[in-house]
């Protein structure tokens, strides 16, 4: 599954103009995310919607996590 979830945001990244890079990995992630929340919680049993939404909203939360250190260190783009 991490293989088929970095799928999309690789290829958008290897697609797409550098100075977009950023933004369109990062949205195309979130959909990755969502979608692959989606198929789990189906495939357990679960409610799609719930399950896409708790992915995403803790894909967005370590993906601002992340982006505050890069910040805090001075790497960040």
């Amino acid at each position: 599954t991490f293989t088929i979830g970095a799928a999309l945001p690789l290829m958008i990244a290897w697609a797409i103009p550098e100075s977009l890079v950023i933004p369109a990995v990062a949205s195309s992630s979130l959909v990755s995310l969502a979608l692959l929340g989606g198929i789990a919680a189906y495939a357990g049993g679960a409610k799609i919607t719930v399950g896409a939404l708790r992915v995403t909203f803790w894909g967005v939360l370590a993906m601002l996590l992340t982006a505050g250190v890069g910040h805090l260190f001075g790497v960040v783009a």
